[in-house]
């Protein structure tokens, strides 16, 4: 499977995306049109190990309810992740059994040679 998880009015993830140019086989899902399910993300959490990985500590809306001077559990991050699809770090792009978190510059970069590869196999 090759899907991306991501915001249709982020500026960076459509950037992200454009400058990928991805083939038609990418499933894209636009987080805030079509929510995220309860097991796409237990799907996006075997990958990673935990849902820590996957909760933007950047969201706007994390600051606003104060949540860093909190002690979250892995329970409250799958809480809030499915609550509002901002606190989901984006974009999320799954490829087979990969999964790449985010958009720092190393991740976009594994994200290029991760789909060369599969163009290759």
């Amino acid at each position: 499977m090759k899907k991306v998880y991501y915001l249709k009015t982020c500026s960076t993830c459509t950037r992200i995306l454009k400058e990928l140019n991805l083939s038609s086989d990418f499933i894209l899902q636009d987080i805030k049109t079509e929510e995220i399910t309860s097991s796409q993300l237990e799907e996006m959490k075997t990958l990673t190990g935990n849902y820590e990985v996957l909760f933007s500590k950047r969201a706007k809306l994390y600051k606003e309810m104060d949540l860093k001077n909190q002690d979250l559990s892995e329970r409250d991050y799958k809480h809030y992740i499915l609550e509002h699809y901002t606190f989901l770090n984006r974009p999320v792009f799954i490829i087979n059994e990969s999964i790449f978190i985010g958009n720092s510059k190393k991740n976009i970069e594994a994200v290029k040679q991760k789909i060369t590869q599969s163009k290759t196999v």
